[in-house]
């Protein structure tokens, strides 16, 4: 179950950083409330996931989720460029996060 939360947790940390390009220096309040339940949830879900998976691993397996995604949204809705290489880049971090998953006691 720790499994899932962190990786539930890893796609709200997707979203508080999606929603950081909106904030408009936390002027935007929909965003802002976007980002604020989204960082709260996905912290949380981290901390949670903490007590039972080691720290190390819990917290670079969330946020190799979170780079994941992030760079995810990025290239699908705001256009950045999905080069070769930098999909080579993204499926090494997959590579380190399952291993971790792998590796974990």
């Amino acid at each position: 179950m720790a499994w899932l939360l962190l990786i539930v947790g890893g796609c709200f940390e997707v979203g508080f950083t999606t929603s950081l390009r909106f904030v408009e220096g936390f002027r935007n309040m929909p965003w802002t409330l976007a980002f604020l339940v989204s960082v709260t949830i996905s912290m949380g879900l981290l901390e949670y996931a903490a007590r039972t998976i080691p720290m190390g691993t819990a917290y670079a397996v969330w946020g190799g989720i979170g780079a994941i995604g992030t760079v995810a949204v990025g290239m699908i809705w705001f256009g950045e460029p999905a080069t070769t290489v930098r999909m080579l880049l993204i499926l090494g971090v997959v590579v380190c996060i399952a291993g971790l998953r792998l590796t974990a006691a």
